[in-house]
């Protein structure tokens, strides 16, 4: 049998029971429906000026700020904001369109590495304005400056707190 300190089995009550404490429930909601909207509405306006999904964009971000414009896969998966599901997939339709290629790791035989191509940078660049105009639009419009930064270091916290270390 495990035991458990009191705080422990306060959280597994609160799980078990479905309630959250001081509006935590609500404020996940407004998150991930808000999350869902805004992606959704910058995906059709990629979609509109004739540019691939956001999740290429994502991909291609991770690749060109990373050192040497390349990362083992695994980093790739772990970097990568969106859906991590289907990354394999999804990176051999970007090898496919010539925005980025894989490279075996010379140190780890079992390993590659996915490289930024320059059509895969030149295609980050033209994706990057109508990516830029949706944040503005759909989320920057909404929000002062002063919810930005209170915004900035909650989600920090939190991203710290569930990221492995």
């Amino acid at each position: 049998m495990v035991k458990r300190t009191s705080e422990e089995r306060a959280k597994l009550r609160i799980v078990r029971e479905g309630s959250l404490e001081h509006g935590r429930e609500e404020a996940w909601r407004a998150l991930i429906t808000a999350h869902a909207a805004m992606v959704e509405r910058i995906e059709r306006e990629l979609s509109e000026a004739g540019l691939p999904p956001l999740g290429w964009y994502d991909v291609l971000l991770e690749l060109w700020r990373a050192p040497g414009r390349r990362l083992r896969m695994h980093e790739l998966a772990h970097a990568v904001v969106l859906s991590r599901s289907g990354l394999t997939r999804l990176v051999d339709r970007l090898e496919k369109e010539g925005l980025l290629r894989r490279e075996p790791d010379p140190e780890d035989g079992r390993g590659s590495f996915a490289v930024l191509t320059d059509e895969g940078a030149r295609m980050r660049e033209k994706m990057w304005p109508i990516y830029a105009e949706g944040i503005a639009k759909h989320f920057g419009a909404h929000i002062s400056d002063e919810e930005a930064e209170v915004i900035t270091r909650v989600l920090g916290r939190v991203r710290a707190a569930t990221r492995p270390s």
